[in-house]
């Protein structure tokens, strides 16, 4: 790929990282930021985690007017708080974080619409549990989660659309309970990490869940571009 223009658009995608690891959370932003990119060919989109220290300066340095869009599936303590922090210093425009992009419900329908029909199944008998963080300190993240669940419901019939936290009931053992084998779990989370690789799979384990269980938005292939039509649009 050839480097972009000194006076190109700087972008800077920015995730919450893995402070435990904050070198995988760094590689796993850095390519999603090289996918966007290859979707932007006239800008300068580079990732950087607020867990790996430094990074995100490091990106912003030497660049006024930046776009710092964060990946986050919620407006909260992060994007809210810490995030605007860390830019105060920085001539950079923060972004609506991904989660509440107003076109995820449909790029979401689309992507489970796939899903269905690789299943052979229909909406109208298929319910979808949506697995997500919640918070036991603010409410904002669930009822991101829950109007979500509700915009999607209007692109999607589906028979059930059942919302479960890791952090709030109902819990996601709970809310897993009694959806039959016709069930898809989507995990409202960014990247396959945490919760995702640990907390999910027991909760569907322990209820004996045997739906589709499907991958966060970060690994989905048209995600790149669905992000670069936002920025455009910017």
């Amino acid at each position: 790929m050839s480097e972009p223009s000194p006076n190109a658009q700087r972008v800077i995608i920015v995730s919450h990282g893995q402070p435990s690891e904050p070198d995988i959370g760094e590689v796993e932003i850095r390519a999603l930021a090289e996918a966007i990119e290859q979707a932007l060919p006239d800008w300068d989109v580079r990732g950087a985690t607020l867990a790996a220290q430094g990074a995100l300066e490091a990106a912003l340095a030497g660049s006024e007017g930046a776009l710092v869009y964060p990946f986050f599936m919620a407006d909260g303590w992060f994007t809210r708080q810490v995030l605007p922090k860390r830019l105060t210093d920085h001539a950079a425009l923060q972004l609506p974080p991904f989660g509440l992009d107003p076109d995820l419900p449909e790029f979401t329908g689309a992507w489970l619409r796939r899903v269905l029909n690789d299943q052979g199944w229909q909406a109208e008998e298929t319910t979808l549990f949506l697995a997500a963080h919640g918070s036991g300190k603010s409410t904002k993240p669930a009822a991101v989660t829950r109007a979500f669940a509700e915009a999607l419901g209007k692109h999607m019939a589906f028979k059930e659309i059942r919302c479960g936290f890791v952090e709030e009931p109902p819990f996601l053992a709970q809310a897993a309970q009694n959806l039959g084998e016709q069930a898809i779990c989507l995990p409202f989370f960014a990247f396959k990490r945490g919760h995702v690789l640990e907390d999910l799979p027991q909760a569907l384990d322990e209820v004996g869940f045997a739906g589709v269980r499907l991958e966060p938005f970060g690994c989905q292939p048209e995600l790149p571009a669905f992000i670069a039509k936002r920025l455009k649009l910017s």
